[in-house]
């Protein structure tokens, strides 16, 4: 669906992006990630045929962003950072100019209209006029903007953004709905959202792609195979001891007890759930559950831009 290959983008003297490369396929939802200033908005314009690349190749649905920008409008929808929105016109009405805009037939417009407000809930705020509708509401008609038109590649440039826990919820099971029916690339700070909707990421840190691949994969880069969870009975300090005696184990914390059950993560160095077990056996603790648990996309985020930036 998307193939970019050496993609730099200068503004000025300065590199916003710089020789980026990566594919897409069809149906899949990507996750964009990077700090403020890392460059996803650029990337994300330029996909869209907003902004011009300096240099490289990208190819959408077989098409050349530099050749072909109208039939690559007519096959994505895009959500800017902030929403491109007519504060004087209703949602309804709106809605009906951009789908003209895009090329929906007069036959199918009311049609397309409807849809898009109903995936996005804006049905019982159709007459409404936006400059009316309060930010949550704005997002929601921004969205349906990007979509009305049936695009085959969704582009959503931090689509949570302000928007309340109930709203975030909601944007997540859309973003969730849309998923094989649309290819989706979504950018988020959000992360512990964005981890509960994406198939794999991208990171951005400083113009560059630094790492790539699922959640799982990510956490593999930072030299394990995740944390371990282990639920034991009785004395949770002789527990822990004995966990930290093995070979491999940086840290182990006491997470919960009750009663006589305590529950201990522990981080460390490889696949460990084999040795900590007979560790435990063996020192006469008895263990009732051993469940891996990978590491927190936050946490991944953080350590792989903390690495790129300390290099």
């Amino acid at each position: 669906m998307i193939k970019v290959e050496g993609l730099t983008k200068y503004y000025g003297e300065r590199a916003a992006i710089r020789d980026l490369s990566f594919n897409i396929e069809k149906g899949e939802v990507i996750g964009f990630l990077g700090l403020n200033g890392a460059g996803k908005s650029t990337t994300l314009k330029v996909l869209g045929c907003v902004l011009l690349p300096t240099s490289g190749s990208v190819l959408i649905d077989g098409f050349d962003v530099m050749k072909d920008p109208h039939e690559i409008r007519k096959r994505i929808g895009f959500l800017p950072d902030t929403p491109p929105l007519y504060d004087e016109m209703t949602v309804e009405g709106y809605l009906g100019f951009v789908a003209q805009l895009r090329g929906v037939t007069s036959a199918d417009l009311a049609m397309r209209v409807a849809d898009a407000m109903k995936k996005t809930a804006l049905t019982d705020r159709k007459d409404d006029v936006i400059s009316s509708l309060s930010h949550g509401y704005r997002q929601r008609v921004g969205v349906a903007q990007a979509l009305v038109h049936n695009p085959r590649l969704l582009i959503l440039d931090e689509p949570t953004s302000g928007l309340d826990p109930v709203q975030i919820v909601e944007m997540r099971e859309l973003i969730r709905q849309l998923k094989g029916e649309h290819t989706v690339l979504v950018s988020s700070h959000i992360l512990g959202e964005i981890s509960q909707i994406c198939d794999r990421y991208l990171v951005i840190q400083q113009g560059e792609i630094i790492a790539r691949g699922t959640e799982s994969d990510l956490g593999k880069l930072l030299g394990g195979a995740g944390a371990v969870e282990l639920e034991v009975q009785g004395a949770p300090q002789a527990a822990i001891d004995t966990l930290k005696a093995v070979k491999g184990v940086v840290d182990v914390t006491l997470m919960k007890l009750d009663g006589d059950n305590a529950s201990l993560r522990v981080e460390g160095e490889g696949e460990l759930r084999p040795e900590l077990v007979k560790a435990l056996v063996a020192s006469g603790v008895n263990v009732l559950r051993v469940d891996k648990a990978a590491a927190r996309l936050e946490n991944i985020f953080l350590k792989l831009t903390h690495g790129k930036e300390a290099a």
